[in-house]
């Protein structure tokens, strides 16, 4: 009888820690969702949100909730597509980039605004006052519910300068070239360098910056180095201009078939996912430049670019454009109610304001 109890303990235990407890997910529906997640090649498709649909929620739900997981590089997206795609129903999942979906919705573009913020502690907080915002605009705008938020490593400049010899590069000399960029907030940014802007699809950055289509290019620390950008660039320029903000995204009526039980798994795994999501991240960061410059790189070897401290010049500039161009436009195209709810979040926090 005694070891009859204790295994019964044993298998309650492991239940458990396993996530699969029977009161947990005897309610749980079968689903297979069909899901786009980013980059394959990149760290937060290969580290987790392959892994939140092939394994988590599998193990979760006791095997209840599957998915045919395929991020964009294997379907041959560009990133741009894959809300709308959503929207009509051609997938039930999508983990997709706010300023890549900010076309139909401007006040997406306000979590990730170029030169706002320049630390990741000070991002998180930005980002939990406001997701409400983002979640009723990808309702509204979608047809799709939010069910987290995270970040890529922190954007920066990555120029070819031709001459590693070359050890300050303030942003003034950046004036005139053209810069890649994949949002119209980078744009603003760029523009206020008085720079070229110039948007390219991320799979098509190198060849641009080989053909010289592009002087320089935006991306984060470890995406520049995990798609070779150090084969093209020889200089890093260590100014944060946004984090490539991205969030998961249910279609809306593929959630409400769901019945509150699945619905509850699935946020609550989200919101455990989320959290590492950051940890990691503000570790890759720094991982990320240490790769690109002369290490050390647990990733391979070392990519041989030129580190760029921004000069306390360079920092009073990047405030400078962040608040009267890339904000002043931002808050025109958004328009001053949007700009107010931006204000009494995210302004409060970083002390800034967004006005047209």
């Amino acid at each position: 009888m005694q070891k009859s109890q204790a295994l019964k303990a044993a298998v309650v235990a492991a239940a458990m820690l396993g996530g699969l407890t029977t009161q947990a997910s005897a309610e749980v529906q079968k689903f297979n969702f069909e899901v786009v997640g980013t980059w394959g090649f990149l760290d937060n498709w290969k580290v987790f949100e392959s892994k939140f649909w092939n394994e988590v929620l599998p193990k979760a739900s006791g095997g209840k909730l599957t998915a045919n997981a395929k991020p964009y590089t294997e379907l041959g997206l560009k990133g741009y597509e894959v809300m709308a795609g959503l929207k009509k129903g051609a997938y039930d999942a999508v983990h997709a980039l706010t300023s890549y979906s900010a076309q139909s919705s401007p006040a997406l573009e306000g979590i990730d605004l170029a030169g706002v913020i320049q630390d990741f502690d000070t991002y998180r907080k930005a980002m939990d006052a406001y997701a409400p915002i983002i979640a009723r605009e990808i309702a509204e705008k979608y047809n799709a519910k939010l069910v987290n938020l995270y970040p890529f490593p922190s954007q920066q400049l990555w120029c070819n300068l031709g001459d590693k010899s070359i050890k300050k590069v303030p942003l003034t000399s950046l004036a005139g070239k053209k810069i890649r960029t994949y949002s119209r907030t980078l744009g603003d940014f760029i523009e206020g360098l008085d720079a070229s802007a110039v948007t390219i699809a991320f799979a098509e950055v190198v060849p641009a910056l080989q053909k010289g289509v592009a002087d320089c290019g935006i991306t984060g620390t470890m995406p520049a180095y995990n798609a070779k950008w150090w084969q093209v660039v020889t200089h890093n320029i260590r100014v944060r201009v946004g984090y490539a903000a991205t969030f998961t995204a249910i279609n809306m009526d593929t959630w409400n078939d769901l019945n509150k039980d699945t619905q509850d798994l699935i946020m609550a795994e989200g919101k455990k996912i989320e959290d590492a999501m950051w940890k990691y991240t503000k570790t890759l960061d720094q991982k990320g430049m240490d790769c690109n410059a002369s290490g050390p790189c647990e990733k391979g070897t070392p990519g041989g670019m030129v580190p760029v401290m921004p000069s306390a010049a360079d920092q009073a500039m990047l405030k400078d454009i962040a608040q009267n161009v890339v904000l002043k436009r931002w808050a025109k195209r958004c328009g001053q109610a949007c700009a107010d709810e931006w204000n009494a979040t995210i302004g409060k926090i970083v002390g800034m304001k967004a006005s047209m």
